[in-house]
């Protein structure tokens, strides 16, 4: 039975990365996230993390020029906390003080304006402090931590003149 799960947790995934999730001016890929370091256990759970991470990415995206097109590749994500199976079959995500299961990321990006491009690289995402940070997002946003680290990204290397407009 657990074979089961993970084949079909498996081609879930592979499903999502293969339809590389387009917004507007921005593609987001997710480059073989059955070898992710951490996503949630269950199958819909995955895609709905990586559906929310798109959406995310597609929202800060919207503030770009509208001639300029950001795409990212998406290599490794490993979430804040662990997930551990519970008795009642959903799986509990701990985020303990002190520890070392901050979030992080790694991804490759393209800023184009016109097929020209204004900036590349890779990039390491991490964010050892995000317990001691204040956020904007919900207590109840289990990807709160991930979006903030998102943010930070965007606005120190996509959009370095809005970080001081947002302020």
């Amino acid at each position: 039975m657990n074979n089961v799960i993970q084949k079909l947790a498996a081609s879930g995934l592979l499903a999502l990365a293969a339809g590389a999730a387009s917004a507007g001016d921005v593609t987001v890929n997710y480059i073989q996230p059955e070898r992710f370091s951490d996503l949630p256990f269950t199958a819909w759970d995955r895609e709905d993390a990586l559906k929310n991470l798109t959406e995310h990415f597609a929202k800060l995206g919207a503030k770009l020029p509208p001639d300029q097109h950001l795409r990212i590749d998406v290599t490794d994500i490993d979430l804040a906390g662990r997930e551990v199976p519970s008795r009642r079959g959903h799986e509990l995500r701990i985020i303990k003080q002190n520890s070392a299961e901050w979030p992080r990321m790694e991804l490759h990006y393209t800023l184009e304006r016109n097929g020209q491009v204004l900036r590349s690289g890779d990039a390491r995402l991490s964010d050892m402090a995000f317990m001691d940070r204040i956020g904007r997002y919900s207590d109840g946003d289990p990807l709160r931590y991930e979006r903030r680290m998102i943010d930070d990204w965007f606005y120190e290397t996509i959009m370095p003149r809005e970080r001081s407009a947002r302020r």
